[in-house]
């Protein structure tokens, strides 16, 4: 009769060879290497003028992101007031102040972070700007939109200075606000400050039947920020109408877009209707 073999100190063996063969293995893997940040781009409805209502928007667009795990919400370019509204001369407040104050308390509330596009008051001076706040209410960032189209309000938006990004547990975070991105010279700024993400609110709008295909021309500017950021883009856009100045008619058709040049991942929101898209990134910084 054969004698039963004992696997133990075979398996022993080999696991001891291979503990001693790993332990001088190089270590590859970050502690966020192949981690996912989950983003949310907030394609809501704003009305112009309608501040609370667009706070109401704003909240519930937020709630449903923290629904779907997202780290990050974006919003749109001055989706408190509207864009090109006149009335936000004597609406606006500072940043801080009254408005800035109410996202950053929805940022604590519900332990996530915002990027929003709204209008800044200085002075006698408007301006056209963004804030990044933090999961603790705190505004890690504010950017004055530069390329401010002057023709489309009187008396004009006041032009935004430089350029700026944000460290964060995420990486390093930019922001730019819509017309920002067709200067080149802004994305060779932004280039240099080597963002890892780059936020840019929208207010993407033409005239009615220019939908849909007025989509694919966001596209086409959010894919080239991200080819020469070497990063993902995330580019929100509005869903609504203008209601002032000579743009008064044209539509905001919303089809967000969220890009990223290391796997050519394009993601887009719905054409001309509320919409809140998750956009997973790899954490790899």
């Amino acid at each position: 009769m054969k004698k039963d073999i004992q696997p133990l100190p075979f398996i022993l063996a080999i696991l001891a060879f291979f503990s001693f063969n790993t332990s001088s293995m190089p270590l590859t893997s970050h502690p966020l290497k192949n981690k996912q940040l989950r983003i949310a781009m907030a394609q809501i409805v704003c009305i112009d003028g309608d501040l609370s209502g667009n706070l109401v928007r704003i909240e519930n667009a937020i709630r449903e992101a923290k629904e779907q795990q997202a780290g990050i919400i974006v919003f749109p370019e001055s989706c408190l007031l509207g864009w090109v509204n006149p009335e936000a001369f004597r609406r606006a407040s500072t940043i801080p102040g009254r408005d800035s104050d109410i996202i950053c308390q929805l940022a604590k509330k519900y332990k996530i972070y915002i990027c929003i596009g709204l209008d800044e008051k200085d002075g006698d001076k408007l301006y056209d700007a963004a804030i990044l706040v933090d999961d603790q209410g705190n505004i890690l960032l504010k950017h004055r939109k530069i390329n401010v189209l002057p023709t489309l309000m009187t008396p004009p938006y006041s032009e935004g200075e430089g350029v700026s990004v944000a460290k964060t547990r995420f990486g390093t975070i930019g922001i730019l606000i819509c017309a920002d991105s067709f200067q080149d010279d802004l994305l060779a700024s932004m280039k240099e400050k080597k963002p890892d993400l780059l936020l840019i609110p929208y207010g993407w709008a033409a005239v009615e039947n220019e939908w849909p295909a007025h989509g694919e021309d966001l596209v086409k500017v959010v894919r080239k920020a991200a080819g020469i950021m070497k990063c993902p883009v995330i580019g929100t856009n509005l869903v609504g109408q203008i209601s002032h100045g000579p743009w008064t008619g044209q539509v905001y058709g919303g089809q967000s877009v969220s890009y990223n040049p290391a796997n050519d991942s394009l993601v887009a929101g719905k054409d001309r209707e509320r919409d809140i898209v998750m956009v997973s990134v790899p954490l790899s910084y």
